[in-house]
């Protein structure tokens, strides 16, 4: 795979990292990510997925663009408001690198169809803001052996998690096996979210998938990492499979 001298010149800073170079680069080209949400999450790791050269970019979003979105979700702009954030998404990363192909399907991902709409990827970046819509991509996930990069935010609070229980780490239900009791994890429209934080999360996300794809460095597979920005402080947990997980063991994923 070959790359023009108009992206020979976009990727140099990525081209002259020696855990990257041109080998890493070329499988970003070839890769083909799965990204669900348009949101707080996915519109910063959207817009550097596209900014580093992933080939193909399905995006699963079924949502418009509100006013209130506008204060962490990036990707969206004033003008678009009222179109379906998948349109937007379109606009904005064709603006971003115009190499990318983004592949957009206008559906609410649900059990009936995660696995078809996950079917053929590489990797999938949930940025989704429900447990059961978590729940249902890692069950797809587990099943079709895709890696999963799994974030999530509340308020101040963020946390970014590699789940690949097909190569013996953790999948989401091994360490979430049950949805929060009510009240116990409330919505952003219910807590409220600091816009920046979204930010900080969604791009630890895209770099995640980036390493992942390359083969740099050191990934948060089996561990999670958890950020305060209120205290501006981060920690890292090893995560831990659960034998009797009905997720991933029934999934073939047992080490």
């Amino acid at each position: 795979m070959s790359f023009s001298p108009e992206e020979l010149e976009r990727y140099a800073r990525h081209i002259i990292l020696r855990e990257i170079g041109g080998p890493g680069q070329q499988k970003l080209k070839a890769a083909h990510v799965a990204v669900i949400g348009a949101g707080g999450l996915g519109s910063p790791a959207l817009m550097y997925l596209a900014a580093a050269g992933i080939g193909r970019i399905r995006l699963i979003e079924d949502d418009v663009v509100s006013l209130s979105n506008l204060q962490r979700q990036v990707l969206h702009a004033t003008d678009r408001v009222g179109r379906t954030k998948a349109d937007s998404a379109r606009m904005a990363l064709a603006a971003i690198n115009p190499h990318v192909v983004l592949d957009t399907r206008e559906t609410r991902l649900d059990p009936a169809n995660a696995r078809d709409l996950l079917a053929g990827v590489d990797l999938v970046l949930d940025g989704s803001d429900s447990f059961a819509t978590r729940a249902t991509v890692n069950a797809a996930c587990a099943a079709l052996g895709i890696p999963l990069i799994s974030g999530a935010i509340a308020q101040w609070e963020g946390q970014v998690s590699l789940f690949d229980p097909a190569r013996g780490t953790p999948c989401y239900a091994c360490v979430f096996p049950d949805p929060p009791a009510p009240g116990q994890a409330p919505s952003c429209a219910e807590a409220g979210v600091m816009g920046a934080l979204a930010g900080i999360i969604g791009a630890m996300m895209a770099g995640e998938a980036i390493k992942h794809l390359t083969g740099a460095g050191h990934t948060l597979r089996g561990e999670m990492l958890i950020h305060d920005a209120l205290w501006s402080e981060s920690r890292k947990i090893r995560l831990n499979r659960r034998a009797d997980c009905p997720v991933c063991d029934s999934a073939g994923g047992g080490a």
